[in-house]
């Protein structure tokens, strides 16, 4: 993946962004024969390479990792989540003040400008989409209705499980589909406890070991080995354990010979020629030089991320377009989602102090959803679901600040296992509200001289609701399991505090009230396709990396049998 200094001005396809939507984009469309202009803002960060804190302990830190108050103002938005900036990972996201943007309400928007961006530090939990899923707008006429069901995207699901790799077990659920998995990592003693109370105790909730993507078994992927269970993964890994563009996608176009890769480059606008109805190419700013450059293609791929994917469109005004590239429906910005979390509960569990495990698994178990499954007994007072992740640890040397003992009676106390604790947090799924949105303020620009976003979103009352739900029955579980010390918590959570941004340029059938079609690309200009969260038409309350992933290698042969009949001359 070398940089590559002279660049071309004309390419067969140009991505926008780097991260999980770009590296796949930027992995099909070369392997697909095109030459592929792969753009990303931030800087270059080469596989193992550019991984700065890889291999340091918590000892190789001034004040063990704990970040100085000068560098927690650059971050401060990000640190406001509870997400502590630490000395091994703060790299990896943006400084606050450099690239500033506007709160209505209040929205922690949490990025990282650089080749993989959040494909390096996302939380790897890959859950299939399903029809009750892909249904529930039009059944409960929320919004509009996707344009898709599972059956347009169980295959792209097979074919980027096989290429991530995914770690899991199967449970035949119709509202979670079951994937192609590897081997899933061990639940603990006190996992698989609670595992069987929960069992005993319902029959419709199920405690597995999440679907991750890590490799475990005896799984070949070029280039990467399995996970070594050093739960490090936010810094970056040699080994591949887990994917990301930088050690899977990206490696895999680079290889085809066809991906020319450009850091540093801000896509300020796509071009749009008002006589061919299609779009031509795109204006970048370079990064470091603050100079202007254009480029052109065929097809473009915007894959910057939900929230900058709008921001480019809709900075990108023309005579046809004078509110946003595509926008005819003026729903583009509009329709912003999060997952709300932060609520659940936690407990101590007597009985296994004589159990114990090696390793640190960076990965939780998961009680897929068991809410409003369409049948009377899980029907609710609010619309959609929620989730369960969580784990069982026994509690570590942190505990001796808790201690009154000290000298050699500390130390004894110190050399034996903590006590066990299990802790359980739901994740929610966020309506498509029309007035929860992002917008551009054309007053307030970056240092580039681009519009500054405006978050205008909240959690609305059936997220109240379904936060009351998450609690209660989080806390009953555990009582039920005869666990101790059960303490249910609701701790304050706002928009962007998931990481998992949706909606703003939605699917839909109709270009009056949707921005994209079936097939990722914008009603009004064929030869443009947006896949990363800014195409969801619904939020579900399953982590969507996955389904971004599989949209973007479904849109890419869309868009190269498009290319191939010459549909966009």
């Amino acid at each position: 993946m070398n940089e590559v200094k002279e660049y071309a001005e004309t390419y067969d396809a140009i991505v926008i962004g780097t991260g999980v939507s770009g590296g796949w984009a930027a992995k099909e469309l070369c392997e697909q024969g095109l030459k592929t202009l792969v753009l990303e803002r931030g800087r270059m960060v080469k596989h193992i390479q550019d991984y700065p804190t890889l291999n340091k302990n918590s000892w190789d830190y001034k004040y063990r990792g704990l970040v100085n108050h000068k560098d927690l103002k650059q971050q401060e938005k990000q640190n406001r989540t509870g997400y502590t900036i630490r000395a091994e990972s703060k790299h990896w996201f943006v400084n606050d003040l450099q690239h500033p943007y506007n709160e209505e309400k209040r929205f922690d928007w949490i990025r990282g400008y650089h080749v993989g961006g959040r494909s390096i530090t996302w939380g790897r939990q890959t859950l299939r989409l399903s029809d009750l899923d892909f249904e529930a707008n039009k059944k409960e006429d929320i919004a509009v209705d996707w344009p898709i069901r599972y059956k347009d995207l169980a295959p792209w699901y097979d074919k980027v499980e096989k290429f991530i790799g995914v770690c899991g077990e199967k449970l035949g659920l119709p509202h979670l589909p079951d994937g192609i998995f590897s081997p899933p990592m061990e639940l603990n003693c006190v996992e698989q406890e609670f595992r069987n109370q929960i069992e005993q105790n319902y029959t419709n909730r199920h405690l597995i070991m999440g679907r991750f993507a890590h490799l475990t078994g005896n799984t070949e992927h070029e280039g990467r080995s399995n996970c070594q269970y050093r739960n490090q993964c936010i810094r970056g890994c040699a080994y591949g354990g887990y994917f990301s563009s930088n050690s899977s996608t990206l490696p895999a176009a680079s290889k085809t010979g066809n991906m020319t890769l450009r850091p540093h480059s801000i896509v300020h606008k796509i071009l749009y020629d008002d006589t061919k109805k299609i779009a031509t190419g795109i204006e970048v700013i370079d990064a470091i030089t603050h100079k202007k450059m254009t480029f052109s293609a065929k097809v473009i791929f915007c894959c910057a991320s939900t929230v900058a994917s709008t921001a480019i469109l809709l900075n990108s005004t023309s005579k046809r377009f004078p509110n946003g590239l595509g926008n005819d429906s003026g729903e583009l910005g509009h329709n912003l989602m999060d997952h709300h979390f932060k609520v659940g509960a936690t407990a101590t569990v007597e009985g296994f102090d004589n159990k114990f495990y090696e390793g640190q698994r960076p990965t939780s178990f998961h009680i897929p959803r068991f809410r409003n499954l369409g049948d009377k007994n899980t029907q609710q007072r609010y619309l959609r679901g929620f989730g369960f992740q969580g784990s069982a640890s026994r509690s570590n040397w942190q505990r001796a600040i808790k201690e009154l003992s000290f000298g050699e009676e500390l130390k004894e106390e110190l050399f034996k296992p903590g006590p066990w604790k299990i802790g359980m947090t739901g994740f929610g799924e966020c309506l498509p509200y029309h007035e929860n949105k992002m917008y551009l303020d054309t007053e307030k620009k970056d240092e580039w001289g681009i519009p500054t976003v405006t978050f205008d979103c909240e959690f609305k009352e059936n997220e109240k609701l379904m936060r009351e739900d998450i609690q209660k029955e989080a806390v009953k579980m555990l009582k039920e399991a005869g666990f101790k010390n059960v303490k249910g918590y609701d701790n304050p959570c706002f928009p962007g505090h998931g990481i998992h941004e949706m909606g703003t340029a939605r699917m839909g059938h109709n270009p009056k009230t949707s921005v994209l079609n079936k097939n990722n690309q914008i009603h009004t200009v064929p030869n443009v396709y947006v896949t990363d969260g800014a195409c969801m038409t619904s939020s579900a309350y399953q982590n969507p990396s996955l389904t971004y992933m599989a949209l973007t290698a479904r849109a890419v042969k869309h868009a190269v049998l498009q290319l191939k009949s010459r549909t966009f001359d």
